[in-house]
Protein backbone atom coordinates (compact mmCIF):
# COMPACT_ATOMS: atom_id res chain seq x y z
CA UNK A 1 0.00 0.00 0.00
CA UNK A 2 1.88 2.45 -0.70
CA UNK A 3 -0.61 5.60 -0.73
CA UNK A 4 -2.63 5.46 2.27
CA UNK A 5 -6.38 7.13 2.65
CA UNK A 6 -7.40 9.00 5.07
CA UNK A 7 -10.65 9.97 6.26
CA UNK A 8 -10.13 13.93 6.46
CA UNK A 9 -8.74 13.63 2.74
CA UNK A 10 -11.00 11.78 0.98
CA UNK A 11 -10.14 13.18 -2.73
CA UNK A 12 -6.31 14.40 -2.12
CA UNK A 13 -4.07 14.20 -5.08
CA UNK A 14 -2.19 11.25 -3.28
CA UNK A 15 -5.33 9.37 -4.46
CA UNK A 16 -6.22 10.59 -7.80
CA UNK A 17 -4.77 7.00 -9.15
CA UNK A 18 -7.66 5.50 -7.65
CA UNK A 19 -10.54 4.26 -9.24
CA UNK A 20 -13.66 5.70 -7.49
CA UNK A 21 -14.56 1.91 -5.72
CA UNK A 22 -11.09 1.94 -4.99
CA UNK A 23 -11.38 4.77 -2.91
CA UNK A 24 -14.10 3.97 -1.03
CA UNK A 25 -13.05 0.52 0.13
CA UNK A 26 -9.83 2.35 0.99
CA UNK A 27 -11.99 5.12 3.05
CA UNK A 28 -13.95 2.32 4.61
CA UNK A 29 -10.81 0.41 5.57
CA UNK A 30 -9.20 3.80 7.24
CA UNK A 31 -11.94 4.51 9.12
CA UNK A 32 -12.99 1.50 10.87
CA UNK A 33 -8.52 1.68 11.74
CA UNK A 34 -9.43 5.26 13.14
CA UNK A 35 -11.98 4.39 15.40
CA UNK A 36 -9.60 1.36 16.76
CA UNK A 37 -6.80 3.65 16.63
CA UNK A 38 -9.08 6.99 18.66
CA UNK A 39 -10.79 4.48 20.89
CA UNK A 40 -10.19 4.95 24.93
CA UNK A 41 -11.74 3.38 27.60
CA UNK A 42 -12.25 5.16 31.49
CA UNK A 43 -10.13 3.96 34.03
CA UNK A 44 -10.48 5.08 37.72
CA UNK A 45 -6.76 4.53 39.52
CA UNK A 46 -6.98 4.72 43.40
CA UNK A 47 -3.71 3.88 45.68
CA UNK A 48 -3.96 0.92 47.74
CA UNK A 49 -5.19 2.99 51.33
CA UNK A 50 -2.26 0.36 53.17
CA UNK A 51 0.64 1.53 51.48
CA UNK A 52 -0.71 5.26 51.50
CA UNK A 53 3.30 7.66 52.94
CA UNK A 54 2.41 9.47 55.85
CA UNK A 55 1.24 12.71 55.80
CA UNK A 56 -0.50 11.98 52.23
CA UNK A 57 -3.28 13.64 51.18
CA UNK A 58 -6.12 10.96 52.11
CA UNK A 59 -8.92 12.63 50.41
CA UNK A 60 -7.18 13.17 46.56
CA UNK A 61 -5.65 9.46 46.01
CA UNK A 62 -8.05 8.58 43.33
CA UNK A 63 -7.01 9.77 39.77
CA UNK A 64 -9.44 9.17 36.49
CA UNK A 65 -8.43 8.85 32.38
CA UNK A 66 -9.79 8.15 29.89
CA UNK A 67 -6.57 6.00 28.80
CA UNK A 68 -6.19 5.12 24.72
CA UNK A 69 -6.93 1.54 23.73
CA UNK A 70 -3.68 0.98 22.13
CA UNK A 71 -1.14 2.26 24.91
CA UNK A 72 -0.07 0.44 27.76
CA UNK A 73 0.11 0.89 31.38
CA UNK A 74 3.98 1.57 31.72
CA UNK A 75 3.00 4.88 29.00
CA UNK A 76 0.60 5.99 31.94
CA UNK A 77 3.10 5.78 34.73
CA UNK A 78 4.59 9.36 34.39
CA UNK A 79 1.27 11.20 34.37
CA UNK A 80 0.23 8.97 37.27
CA UNK A 81 3.27 9.91 39.10
CA UNK A 82 3.22 13.58 38.02
CA UNK A 83 -0.56 13.46 39.79
CA UNK A 84 0.40 11.97 42.90
CA UNK A 85 3.51 13.81 43.47
CA UNK A 86 1.97 16.98 42.94
CA UNK A 87 -1.42 16.73 44.59
CA UNK A 88 -1.59 13.25 47.05
CA UNK A 89 2.22 13.17 48.34
CA UNK A 90 4.17 14.69 50.67
CA UNK A 91 8.31 16.02 49.69
CA UNK A 92 9.52 13.12 51.57
CA UNK A 93 7.74 10.13 50.14
CA UNK A 94 8.34 11.24 47.13
CA UNK A 95 12.06 11.14 47.32
CA UNK A 96 11.15 7.71 49.04
CA UNK A 97 8.76 5.90 46.07
CA UNK A 98 10.55 4.46 43.59
CA UNK A 99 8.25 3.96 40.26
CA UNK A 100 9.97 0.66 39.38
CA UNK A 101 7.81 -1.05 41.96
CA UNK A 102 4.29 -0.27 41.23
CA UNK A 103 2.15 -2.17 40.04
CA UNK A 104 -1.42 -2.57 39.09
CA UNK A 105 -4.57 -4.98 40.53
CA UNK A 106 -8.34 -4.79 39.79
CA UNK A 107 -10.61 -3.76 42.15
CA UNK A 108 -11.21 -7.81 42.12
CA UNK A 109 -7.73 -8.58 42.88
CA UNK A 110 -6.76 -10.28 39.35
CA UNK A 111 -2.82 -8.86 38.65
CA UNK A 112 -3.03 -6.66 35.25
CA UNK A 113 -0.42 -7.65 33.22
CA UNK A 114 2.24 -4.76 32.08
CA UNK A 115 2.41 -6.22 27.91
CA UNK A 116 -1.28 -6.34 27.63
CA UNK A 117 -2.88 -3.10 25.56
CA UNK A 118 -5.24 -1.13 27.90
CA UNK A 119 -8.19 -2.17 25.81
CA UNK A 120 -7.53 -5.58 26.06
CA UNK A 121 -7.29 -5.36 29.75
CA UNK A 122 -10.37 -3.45 29.89
CA UNK A 123 -12.64 -6.18 27.56
CA UNK A 124 -10.71 -9.21 29.57
CA UNK A 125 -12.34 -7.28 32.74
CA UNK A 126 -15.33 -6.67 31.25
CA UNK A 127 -15.92 -10.25 29.74
CA UNK A 128 -14.85 -11.70 33.17
CA UNK A 129 -17.51 -9.14 34.78
CA UNK A 130 -20.29 -10.41 32.66
CA UNK A 131 -20.78 -13.54 34.28
CA UNK A 132 -21.80 -11.93 37.23
CA UNK A 133 -23.57 -8.63 35.81
CA UNK A 134 -26.71 -8.58 34.38
CA UNK A 135 -25.79 -6.17 31.37
CA UNK A 136 -22.45 -6.06 29.96
CA UNK A 137 -23.95 -2.57 28.27
CA UNK A 138 -24.10 -1.44 32.06
CA UNK A 139 -19.84 -2.74 32.45
CA UNK A 140 -18.85 -0.75 29.39
CA UNK A 141 -20.45 2.22 30.80
CA UNK A 142 -18.64 2.87 33.82
CA UNK A 143 -15.07 3.32 34.77
CA UNK A 144 -12.32 0.19 35.64
CA UNK A 145 -11.58 0.50 38.72
CA UNK A 146 -7.29 -0.26 39.66
CA UNK A 147 -5.68 -1.22 42.44
CA UNK A 148 -2.58 0.68 42.31
CA UNK A 149 0.59 -1.07 45.04
CA UNK A 150 3.71 1.15 45.74
CA UNK A 151 5.95 -2.12 46.72
CA UNK A 152 6.64 -5.62 46.73
CA UNK A 153 5.43 -6.13 42.84
CA UNK A 154 5.13 -9.97 42.58
CA UNK A 155 7.77 -10.19 39.77
CA UNK A 156 7.16 -14.15 38.73
CA UNK A 157 3.77 -13.25 37.89
CA UNK A 158 4.39 -9.99 36.33
CA UNK A 159 7.00 -11.32 33.44
CA UNK A 160 8.12 -7.87 32.73
CA UNK A 161 9.51 -4.74 34.34
CA UNK A 162 7.43 -1.61 34.39
CA UNK A 163 9.62 0.41 32.03
CA UNK A 164 8.48 1.67 29.15
CA UNK A 165 11.55 0.06 26.93
CA UNK A 166 10.69 -3.50 28.01
CA UNK A 167 7.29 -2.83 26.90
CA UNK A 168 8.13 -1.81 23.74
CA UNK A 169 10.48 -4.74 23.44
CA UNK A 170 7.34 -6.76 24.16
CA UNK A 171 5.19 -4.98 21.50
CA UNK A 172 7.93 -5.44 18.64
CA UNK A 173 7.19 -9.39 19.82
CA UNK A 174 4.61 -9.17 19.03
CA UNK A 175 4.47 -7.58 15.89
CA UNK A 176 6.79 -10.49 14.81
CA UNK A 177 4.92 -13.14 16.13
CA UNK A 178 1.74 -11.37 13.78
CA UNK A 179 3.93 -11.19 10.74
CA UNK A 180 4.82 -14.78 11.05
CA UNK A 181 1.72 -15.88 11.23
CA UNK A 182 0.13 -14.02 8.52
CA UNK A 183 3.28 -14.58 5.94
CA UNK A 184 5.15 -17.93 7.18
CA UNK A 185 8.33 -15.12 7.68
CA UNK A 186 8.82 -11.60 9.49
CA UNK A 187 10.57 -10.45 6.38
CA UNK A 188 8.22 -7.66 6.69
CA UNK A 189 8.99 -6.57 9.90
CA UNK A 190 12.80 -7.27 10.06
CA UNK A 191 12.68 -5.66 6.60
CA UNK A 192 11.59 -2.34 8.12
CA UNK A 193 13.95 0.70 8.69
CA UNK A 194 15.48 0.98 12.31
CA UNK A 195 13.99 4.61 12.30
CA UNK A 196 10.32 2.93 10.58
CA UNK A 197 10.23 -0.13 13.79
CA UNK A 198 11.01 2.97 16.15
CA UNK A 199 8.51 5.15 14.52
CA UNK A 200 5.68 2.34 14.91
CA UNK A 201 6.32 2.53 18.98
CA UNK A 202 6.79 6.69 19.15
CA UNK A 203 3.45 6.91 17.33
CA UNK A 204 1.85 4.63 20.63
CA UNK A 205 3.70 6.58 23.12
CA UNK A 206 2.50 9.77 21.17
CA UNK A 207 -1.46 8.93 20.93
CA UNK A 208 -0.88 8.23 24.92
CA UNK A 209 0.08 12.27 25.27
CA UNK A 210 -3.07 13.30 23.75
CA UNK A 211 -5.28 11.61 26.05
CA UNK A 212 -4.29 13.64 28.93
CA UNK A 213 -5.02 16.83 27.02
CA UNK A 214 -8.52 18.79 27.89
CA UNK A 215 -11.08 18.51 25.06
CA UNK A 216 -10.74 22.37 24.16
CA UNK A 217 -7.25 21.43 23.07
CA UNK A 218 -7.59 18.42 21.26
CA UNK A 219 -7.97 19.71 17.70
CA UNK A 220 -4.92 22.03 18.38
CA UNK A 221 -3.05 18.17 18.97
CA UNK A 222 -1.02 17.17 15.88
CA UNK A 223 -3.07 13.74 14.52
CA UNK A 224 -0.14 10.90 14.31
CA UNK A 225 -2.58 8.32 13.04
CA UNK A 226 -1.78 8.65 9.48
CA UNK A 227 1.76 9.17 10.34
CA UNK A 228 1.54 5.74 12.55
CA UNK A 229 -0.11 4.09 9.49
CA UNK A 230 2.19 4.96 6.86
CA UNK A 231 4.41 3.02 8.41
CA UNK A 232 1.76 0.09 10.17
CA UNK A 233 0.53 -0.79 6.32
CA UNK A 234 3.73 -2.13 5.27
CA UNK A 235 3.18 -5.06 7.05
CA UNK A 236 -0.29 -4.92 7.39
CA UNK A 237 -2.61 -6.74 5.13
CA UNK A 238 -4.20 -5.06 2.46
CA UNK A 239 -8.42 -4.53 1.72
CA UNK A 240 -8.38 -2.90 -1.78
CA UNK A 241 -9.99 -5.13 -4.21
CA UNK A 242 -7.13 -4.99 -7.30
CA UNK A 243 -9.22 -5.80 -10.38
CA UNK A 244 -10.73 -2.97 -12.60
CA UNK A 245 -14.20 -4.10 -14.42
CA UNK A 246 -17.22 -2.27 -15.48
CA UNK A 247 -19.55 -2.18 -12.14
CA UNK A 248 -21.66 -4.79 -11.43
CA UNK A 249 -25.39 -4.35 -10.25
CA UNK A 250 -24.95 -1.96 -7.43
CA UNK A 251 -25.41 -3.90 -4.29
CA UNK A 252 -28.28 -4.18 -1.94
CA UNK A 253 -29.32 -2.10 0.80
CA UNK A 254 -28.81 -5.45 3.28
CA UNK A 255 -25.17 -6.39 1.98
CA UNK A 256 -24.84 -2.20 2.56
CA UNK A 257 -25.51 -2.48 5.82
CA UNK A 258 -24.26 -5.87 7.09
CA UNK A 259 -20.28 -5.24 6.48
CA UNK A 260 -17.70 -2.90 5.00
CA UNK A 261 -16.70 -3.00 1.33
CA UNK A 262 -13.79 -5.77 1.86
CA UNK A 263 -11.47 -7.38 -0.43
CA UNK A 264 -12.90 -9.59 -3.00
CA UNK A 265 -11.53 -13.30 -2.75
CA UNK A 266 -12.62 -14.02 -6.49
CA UNK A 267 -10.09 -11.28 -7.74
CA UNK A 268 -7.01 -11.72 -8.65
CA UNK A 269 -4.16 -12.64 -6.73
CA UNK A 270 -2.86 -9.64 -4.34
CA UNK A 271 0.23 -11.17 -2.62
CA UNK A 272 -0.50 -7.94 0.29
CA UNK A 273 -4.45 -8.67 0.42
CA UNK A 274 -5.93 -10.25 3.56
CA UNK A 275 -7.49 -13.00 2.02
CA UNK A 276 -3.59 -13.93 0.46
CA UNK A 277 -2.50 -14.51 4.13
CA UNK A 278 -1.68 -17.71 5.56
CA UNK A 279 -3.68 -17.24 8.85
CA UNK A 280 -5.52 -14.40 10.66
CA UNK A 281 -3.21 -13.36 13.90
CA UNK A 282 -6.36 -14.41 16.79
CA UNK A 283 -6.57 -15.02 19.83
CA UNK A 284 -9.97 -15.58 21.85
CA UNK A 285 -10.50 -14.81 25.69
CA UNK A 286 -12.87 -16.24 27.74
CA UNK A 287 -14.35 -15.41 31.25
CA UNK A 288 -11.56 -16.52 34.09
CA UNK A 289 -10.79 -19.28 31.11
CA UNK A 290 -7.58 -20.02 28.99
CA UNK A 291 -6.45 -17.62 25.95
CA UNK A 292 -7.31 -19.69 22.43
CA UNK A 293 -4.90 -19.40 20.02
CA UNK A 294 -5.39 -21.66 16.58
CA UNK A 295 -4.61 -21.12 12.83
CA UNK A 296 -7.14 -19.15 11.36
CA UNK A 297 -7.31 -18.93 7.03
CA UNK A 298 -8.98 -16.12 5.82
CA UNK A 299 -10.66 -18.79 3.37
CA UNK A 300 -12.80 -21.91 4.18
CA UNK A 301 -12.22 -25.25 2.45
CA UNK A 302 -15.40 -24.29 -0.40
CA UNK A 303 -13.27 -21.31 -1.00
CA UNK A 304 -15.92 -18.56 0.95
CA UNK A 305 -14.35 -15.91 3.06
CA UNK A 306 -13.84 -17.66 7.16
CA UNK A 307 -16.53 -15.69 8.93
CA UNK A 308 -16.47 -15.25 12.77
CA UNK A 309 -19.31 -18.00 13.83
CA UNK A 310 -18.05 -20.23 11.67
CA UNK A 311 -14.66 -19.53 13.71
CA UNK A 312 -16.41 -19.65 17.01
CA UNK A 313 -18.66 -22.31 16.04
CA UNK A 314 -15.81 -24.60 15.58
CA UNK A 315 -13.29 -24.01 18.45
CA UNK A 316 -16.00 -23.15 20.99
CA UNK A 317 -19.13 -25.31 19.95
CA UNK A 318 -20.66 -25.33 23.73
CA UNK A 319 -21.01 -21.60 23.26
CA UNK A 320 -21.27 -21.17 19.68
CA UNK A 321 -23.45 -24.08 18.71
CA UNK A 322 -22.90 -24.76 14.69
CA UNK A 323 -26.05 -22.89 13.00
CA UNK A 324 -28.32 -25.84 11.60
CA UNK A 325 -29.40 -25.26 7.89
CA UNK A 326 -32.55 -23.13 7.59
CA UNK A 327 -35.58 -25.36 6.81
CA UNK A 328 -37.45 -25.23 3.76
CA UNK A 329 -40.70 -23.04 3.25
CA UNK A 330 -43.77 -24.86 4.72
CA UNK A 331 -47.18 -23.70 4.38
CA UNK A 332 -46.88 -23.51 8.27
CA UNK A 333 -44.19 -21.37 7.73
CA UNK A 334 -43.62 -19.79 4.68
CA UNK A 335 -40.38 -17.85 5.95
CA UNK A 336 -38.17 -19.72 7.90
CA UNK A 337 -35.10 -18.23 9.69
CA UNK A 338 -32.27 -20.28 11.26
CA UNK A 339 -32.08 -19.35 15.01
CA UNK A 340 -29.73 -16.59 15.91
CA UNK A 341 -26.46 -16.74 17.07
CA UNK A 342 -25.74 -15.78 20.95
CA UNK A 343 -25.54 -11.91 21.03
CA UNK A 344 -22.30 -10.76 19.78
CA UNK A 345 -21.29 -6.58 19.89
CA UNK A 346 -19.31 -8.25 16.55
CA UNK A 347 -21.34 -9.05 13.54
CA UNK A 348 -21.28 -12.84 13.30
CA UNK A 349 -21.16 -12.56 10.10
CA UNK A 350 -17.70 -10.14 10.00
CA UNK A 351 -15.15 -11.82 7.93
CA UNK A 352 -12.07 -12.92 9.95
CA UNK A 353 -9.70 -11.78 6.87
CA UNK A 354 -11.29 -8.16 7.06
CA UNK A 355 -10.78 -7.71 11.03
CA UNK A 356 -7.58 -9.25 10.76
CA UNK A 357 -6.62 -6.16 8.39
CA UNK A 358 -8.82 -3.44 10.12
CA UNK A 359 -9.88 -4.08 13.34
CA UNK A 360 -6.90 -5.71 15.05
CA UNK A 361 -4.59 -4.09 17.76
CA UNK A 362 -1.51 -2.08 17.25
CA UNK A 363 0.30 -5.21 17.82
CA UNK A 364 -1.23 -6.87 15.10
CA UNK A 365 -3.49 -9.28 16.97
CA UNK A 366 -6.81 -8.97 16.26
CA UNK A 367 -8.47 -9.97 20.18
CA UNK A 368 -11.93 -11.35 20.50
CA UNK A 369 -13.29 -11.29 23.92
CA UNK A 370 -16.11 -13.28 24.87
CA UNK A 371 -18.44 -12.32 27.48
CA UNK A 372 -21.86 -14.06 28.92
CA UNK A 373 -24.81 -11.84 27.66
CA UNK A 374 -27.96 -12.65 30.10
Amino acid sequence: MSTYGTTRHRDSPAAAGYTGKDRTTDYHTTLFRRLTWEGTVPLEIRVDPKELPANSDRGLECYFIQAPRVSYLPLLMPEIRRFLMDVVFDEAAAKVLREEDWWFESEEGTLLKWHWPIGLIYDNHAISASVKASSIATLLATPMRLVLHLASPPTEKLLLSPSAEACKQAFMGQLKEADFIRWGNTKRMTGLRKADQDGIWEGIKERRCSAFLPVCYSRFWPDNFDDYWRVASKVTPTTAPTRSQSPGPPPSSASMHGRPPSADPAGPSDRDGAFNVRSVPVRVYLPDGPVLQDLVPPLVEDGSPHILSHYLSNHIPLLFPPRPPTPPPSRTNPKPHAPDVPECLTPPDSEMAWLGACMAGADGWLNICVGISK
